[in-house]
């Protein structure tokens, strides 16, 4: 079983007795769907004299002597810590991504942000809005990972459930039970049908799969004819294009998929199967756009 630790290490809306900013480290397991929820979690406050990527080398091995696992990779998303971050883990042995896949840390971030920071000595409220990304030009999928044919679809929340029997060679989920929904909550997705399946998966494999997005694009050349693409974005800020389409039929059905997104708290999943018979799963990941504080 894989553990996968997701970090956040930066400054705090609470100030020290010198009226500047505390850092903090916070530490949580990852809720995949092999783990037990609410595994395992740390925080170490950090002087603003003391940050560096010293002193997060101590606290990380620190943290790895009190959890019943060490972690074979860890995952982090503020862009401006990358420096610091990869050279602490780095020298620990552990590799490290930045990525968007902190669901896990988000939803705590969020809690304490609300619930803890207020309550410390210090605390000096403060805007904190959601961590900006860059939104680079999308870029076609390489040919060779390009299916033959694909669709939306939708599973209810009480279907994954059994997640955990279902046959899949590639990819990652997570516990949807922190979230609350109801089972009939419909989750959308989408499923990529091609021979080639399995060379697609095991490259998607390889990125820190983010979520899927419906954008609509204007076509000023073509009589003002707007065309919707689906674009899926990865690791930091990277963004593919997994289909165009300009048919009526086809746009209504994908801002469909994204209303069952926005009911179901932005989660969705992409699928890779060899044909549409498959009885398997070549690839499956559970996707959820967040907004990380």
């Amino acid at each position: 079983m894989i553990t996968i630790w997701e970090i956040d290490y930066y400054s705090r809306p609470v100030l020290d007795e010198n009226q500047k900013k505390v850092w903090e480290l916070v530490i949580c397991e990852s809720e995949l769907d092999s783990t037990p929820l609410h595994g395992f979690r740390y925080t170490e406050f950090c002087p603003g004299t003391q940050v560096n990527s010293i002193w997060l080398q101590s606290a990380l091995a620190n943290a790895i002597q009190q959890a019943p696992h060490p972690p074979d990779r860890i995952r982090f998303f503020r862009r401006q810590m990358f420096n610091m971050i990869s050279k602490a883990c780095s020298d620990l042995g552990i590799p490290a991504a930045i990525s968007r896949r902190t669901h896990t840390l988000s939803r705590w971030l969020n809690e304490r942000h609300s619930d803890f920071y207020p309550n410390q000595p210090g605390y000096q409220p403060s805007q904190n809005p959601s961590v900006q990304f860059e939104v680079p030009i999308a870029q076609p999928l390489p040919d060779a990972l390009i299916g033959e044919r694909w669709a939306f679809v939708n599973l209810e929340v009480g279907d994954f459930v059994e997640m955990g029997d279902w046959s899949i060679d590639f990819g990652e989920r997570f516990s949807l039970t922190p979230l609350g929904m109801n089972p009939q909550t419909k989750i959308p997705g989408l499923i990529v049908f091609s021979r080639r399946a399995l060379p697609i998966a095991a490259w998607l494999s390889g990125l820190e799969l983010a979520y899927l997005e419906v954008e609509t694009i204007s076509n000023s050349g073509d009589q003002g004819v707007a065309s919707t693409r689906l674009v899926l974005e990865t690791g930091m800020s990277d963004r593919w294009i997994m289909a165009s389409f300009n048919d009526s039929p086809t746009q209504l059905e994908a801002k469909r998929f994204e209303s069952a997104k926005a009911s179901a708290n932005q989660v969705h999943f992409l699928a890779l199967q060899t044909h549409p018979e498959a009885q398997s799963f070549t690839g499956f990941w559970m996707l959820q756009k967040l907004n990380v504080l």
